[in-house]
């Protein structure tokens, strides 16, 4: 009995990994009825009736038989799946082990591949960083989900955008919406605010903000508190909330700074509270600015006059929609507007606040994924080519395995799973390098992209990089197992060196991979020389303006000085302009309110004695300036004059536009000595200038209007714009060494060029550029290394045949000729299959181009010629190669 219950143990632990669940419960239901009979038998031993013996054993299996072979079922089957589990994990420790064994045997390889995976895998985990950052992860705020961006009309302008005080007032009151809504003054000025101290100024960005704005946010203070009703009235008591960074590089994060005062513009005031180091106000509403300081900003009769200047932030109430809210601003704009006819109107329209915040970036990042993925394609091909070329030197090692007892599907796991750590391995390189690519993109102030500053690489990329490990690493390494796994035992084991081979087949894969390759570096090529075609085009663009050797810096005066006239504020304008140019090297100045490309504001402006609908008159972008402003900026004067010394309050007022809105306001007609209605006023037209790009560089100009600095004190900020060969950083020394008698208080740490300004502009449309022309390289390098690599195993594999046409009389610029030719056939394949793609997939561009189009020629002509140059050249090394094969030797080692 004994001996056979161990028989059948043997039996079935060997048949354990391979039996179903019904032979178990089979089994199952035989070892139930063994026992059941063997305790039958021994009670009936014992002096029982078999009636009774059977009774007393089913009692003693609880009563039922069925119950018993239930519970045994389960018993069993749970045993099977432990079973199961157990040799699944030492099969996948055994072959991992053979992995690594097999790789370690093969150190140029792998330390190739895993380098080619790295950068693959690195860049598209950089890519889904910036993507988690810019589009998937949550705004750090309460419930981002219910805020929503609420704009004053569709036009570009932010005059335009913003809202003035009452009727803003009116919607809070009105709405049925929105649990909250709060704003922020729009047109503050980077760096409008000095941070003085016993030794040093330095310049700061201050917003002015509602009371509600950060307790609608979800926002609260890291110490300290927010703003209340006092500090929030007009001429109310000076407070200010600052922002982590500033606490920590100023303030050396000292917890006693609240209720401290500090001097903010000359005039003490009063830190009412530190904001955590998650909310970075600039990475969210202001891309490419560092704002340090708060302030209250008071919603009054006085605010109301400024006109609209206010940007408008809401949450919704729960389980109100975005549409259900924008149908009631339909309803209440025009209500609004109604009831307050002496106001601007009121025309609201709300997106959700992450559309606001990063929706034009999405089409740029789906670009860039798109690209990624490209190159994780190309990676594929590669490394499948590489891996194909190498397991026909395993064939013999395969065939062994498979005589021994090694299905196809043990094989084919086995070559998967080495695939797998060679990908894995890949990643966690890749990793390093995405680490590093993060932590740069993070730290780059220039590009003016929101939330910039939280790329990082998070738990949900490191998920996104497991996961692209492993489908890389099937993907390259599917074609390469099958093959070995289908390869015939017999005839693997009689093909030895060169004769082992993989047939016509293999040599079809391998060739449709290249041409695969080359295909899809096609595309990617054809997209980067779109974008940079596009790119050189908009620096390419007439300004208006020369940005060259101009250099700016903030001048506004201290609020000590107490400037009671117009005539002291003149004064005070007239002598920091004469003592600048007075300074060697400078050869021109001026000052303006603000500089192209930066802060915007528009105003309604019409002819002068034209009646106009309410609404209905031109918008113009508004610039306030003094003297020298064209001449400093570069501009170009069309007729009449420039702003001069004498357009002051006494003279007559005067106004200079640009040949935009002399076109539109006096359309066929000489602009020059008519008058122009704007800011209440009619002004005289004494000059017309060139257009000047003042929003965008890809945008034309609009109506531009400048008025004398003289003349109108409507304005925030000063700049002082000088034209020079000093190095900013020697003139920002010696403009407050020079303008210390009128400016003792000069903060010169944020000097601007007029180039920076530019470049700024410019930044996204270069990062993304860059990006994609890096891809592109990448794409470039590999599918070189593909042709090279294909041509050069063909070489290897037809060396008889090359050593025969040798010994026949070929010569070597034959052997050669033939072998470019084979290169360049591949080449010419992908060149044409990779057109047609990039022509399809360059109409998805067109949003990005600027003064080409998809179907670029040049572009075209430049890929064909770089893809035909790089085939020439991976081909040629073969090619050389195999011209200088001995036939002698070649036809021995056959």
């Amino acid at each position: 009995m004994r001996s056979r219950q161990l028989r059948e143990g043997v039996r079935r632990l060997f048949r354990l990994p391979l039996r179903t669940g019904a032979q178990v419960e089979a089994d199952a239901d035989d070892e139930l009825r063994a026992f059941l009979a063997e305790r039958i038998d021994d009670l009936v031993a014992r002096g029982m009736s078999p009636e009774e013996a059977r009774r007393e054993a089913l009692h003693r299996l609880g009563g039922s038989i069925d119950d018993a072979a239930a519970a045994l079922h389960t018993s069993a089957i749970d045993r099977e799946r432990r079973m199961r589990v157990r040799e699944m994990i030492a099969d996948l420790r055994q072959d991992l082990r053979y992995a690594f064994r097999t790789l370690r045997r093969d150190v140029g390889f792998t330390a190739f591949a895993v380098v080619i995976i790295a950068f693959g895998i690195g860049a598209s985990a950089t890519v889904f960083s910036v993507a988690s950052a810019l589009l998937l992860r949550p705004l750090p705020f309460t419930n981002p989900d219910q805020l929503v961006w609420i704009r004053n009309g569709r036009d570009a302008g932010l005059s335009a955008q913003t809202f003035q005080v009452n009727p803003y007032l009116s919607f809070t009151r009105e709405n049925r919406s929105f649990s909250d809504v709060a704003a922020y003054f729009a047109f503050y000025g980077v760096g409008d605010m000095t941070l003085s101290s016993a030794t040093d100024a330095i310049r700061l960005s201050a917003v002015p903000v509602t009371q509600n704005f950060f307790p609608m946010l979800g926002v609260r203070p890291l110490i300290g508190r927010g703003f209340n009703a006092e500090e929030s009235a007009w001429n109310g008591p000076r407070a200010a909330l600052i922002s982590h960074s500033l606490w920590e590089r100023r303030f050396a994060s000292d917890p006693d700074i609240i209720g401290k005062p500090i001097t903010l513009n000359g005039a003490s005031t009063n830190v009412v509270g530190v904001l955590p180091a998650s909310f970075d106000f600039g990475s969210i509403f202001a891309p490419g600015a560092r704002i340090d300081v708060f302030t209250p900003f008071p919603l009054t009769p006085e605010t109301n006059r400024w006109g609209n200047t206010i940007a408008v932030v809401g949450r919704l109430r729960p389980n109100v929609t975005l549409a259900a809210a924008n149908a009631e601003l339909r309803v209440l704009s025009p209500r609004i507007t109604a009831e307050n006819p002496n106001i601007n109107s009121f025309v609201g329209s709300a997106t959700s606040l992450r559309d606001h915040v990063s929706g034009r970036t999405r089409a740029g990042l789906l670009v860039l994924a798109f690209a990624v993925g490209v190159v994780m394609l190309i990676v594929c091909a590669n490394l499948s080519n590489l891996l194909l070329a190498r397991a026909t030197t395993r064939q013999k090692e395969m065939a062994i395995r498979a005589a021994l007892g090694a299905g196809r599907r043990r094989l084919l796991r086995q070559m998967l799973t080495e695939s797998v750590v060679l990908s894995a391995c890949g990643a966690a390189l890749g990793l390093v390098l995405a680490v590093i690519g993060t932590r740069a993109i993070a730290h780059m102030d220039a590009v003016s992209l929101p939330l910039l500053g939280n790329v990082s690489v998070d738990a949900s990329a490191l998920l996104f990089t497991a996961l692209l490990a492993i489908a890389a690493g099937l993907a390259f390494g599917m074609a390469p197992a099958l093959q070995i796994s289908e390869t015939g035992v017999h005839e693997a084991l009689k093909a030895s060196g060169r004769s082992s081979t993989d047939g016509k087949r293999g040599q079809w894969v391998r060739r449709a991979l290249v041409v695969s390759e080359i295909a899809l570096a096609c595309v990617l090529l054809v997209g980067s020389g779109l974008l940079i075609r596009s790119f050189l085009k908009v620096l390419d663009v007439d300004l208006g303006f020369r940005p060259e050797s101009v250099v700016a810096v903030r001048v506004d005066p201290d609020r000590q000085r107490g400037f009671t006239s117009d005539q002291q504020f003149v004064a005070y304008v007239d002598e920091v302009l004469r003592l600048a140019r007075q300074i060697p090297g400078v050869t021109s100045a001026t000052i303006a309110d603000g500089l192209p490309l930066g802060s915007n504001r528009s105003w309604g402006v019409s002819v002068g004695g034209a009646e106009y609908e309410k609404g209905k008159w031109h918008g113009g972008y508004i610039r306030v300036a003094t003297d020298g402003f064209v001449e400093t900026m570069g501009m170009r004067i069309v007729a009449g004059r420039d702003l001069a010394r004498q357009d002051v309050a006494s003279t007559e007022k005067v106004v200079v536009i640009n040949q935009n809105a002399a076109k539109e306001l006096w359309p066929g007609k000489d602009a020059l000595g008519r008058l122009l209605r704007v800011g209440g006023d009619d002004r005289r037209v004494v000059g017309i200038v060139g257009d000047v790009r003042h929003l965008t560089l890809e945008d034309g100009a609009g109506n531009e209007v400048y008025l004398p600095l003289r003349q109108v004190f409507d304005f925030s900020t000063l700049t002082l714009i000088v034209r020079t060969n000093l190095e900013p950083t020697s003139l920002a020394r010696t403009l407050r060494s020079v303008l210390a008698p009128v400016a003792p208080n000069l903060a010169t740490n944020e000097v601007q060029t007029l180039q920076g300004a530019v470049d700024k502009a410019v930044s996204p449309r270069r990062f993304f550029t860059a990006l994609l022309g890096g891809f592109s390289l990448f794409a470039l390098s590999l599918a070189l290394l593909g042709i090279y690599g294909v041509i050069s195993y063909t070489v290897t594999h037809r060396t008889q045949e090359i050593g025969v046409r040798i010994a026949l009389g070929a010569s070597a610029r034959q052997v050669q000729s033939r072998i470019i030719r084979e290169t360049l056939e591949l080449a010419i394949g992908g060149i044409v299959v990779g057109t047609i793609c990039a022509w399809l997939a360059g109409r998805t561009l067109s949003g990005f181009l600027f003064g080409v189009t998809a179907a670029d020629p040049i572009t075209y002509a430049a890929m064909v010629v770089v893809l035909l140059g790089v085939a020439a050249v991976s081909g040629y090394l073969p090619a050389r190669r195999a011209s200088r094969i001995d036939p002698i030797v070649a036809l021995r080692e056959a």
